[in-house]
């Protein structure tokens, strides 16, 4: 399971936080997480595929579209709780933020998500 759930937390930080469709997005949210999955990030909270969908979205119009999200270490798995540490940045270059997710999972999707933001 630690290797399925690496993957998921690779593949929200790419399908997820990486996607700028929203139609593409959503069906990758709901293949991700929960039907009540949960996202808190930065004083927000917000439940279910839509919502998180719009909260993402959001996020993204407030950054340059030459943004990305990238791993910056690989992601560890204690039981059912995962960590991956981010960069975010202009393609190809350093990151300019850093943060991290912490997830918890239930059969076998993201329940919550807390996404913290370092710089």
């Amino acid at each position: 399971m630690d290797k399925e759930s690496a993957q998921i937390m690779e593949d929200n930080l790419s399908q997820v936080w990486n996607e700028r469709n929203s139609g593409t997005r959503l069906k990758a949210i709901e293949r991700i997480y929960d039907t009540e999955g949960s996202l808190y990030h930065v004083g927000n909270q917000v439940t279910g595929a839509e919502a998180i969908n719009n909260s993402v979205m959001a996020t993204q119009q407030h950054l340059p579209a030459d943004f990305i999200f990238t791993k910056l270490k690989p992601v560890l798995i204690n039981n059912s709780i995962g960590r991956l540490i981010w960069g975010a940045g202009p393609k190809g270059q350093p990151p300019v933020a850093t943060g991290m997710d912490i997830a918890h999972f239930e059969n076998g999707k993201i329940k919550s998500l807390y996404v913290f933001l370092d710089s």
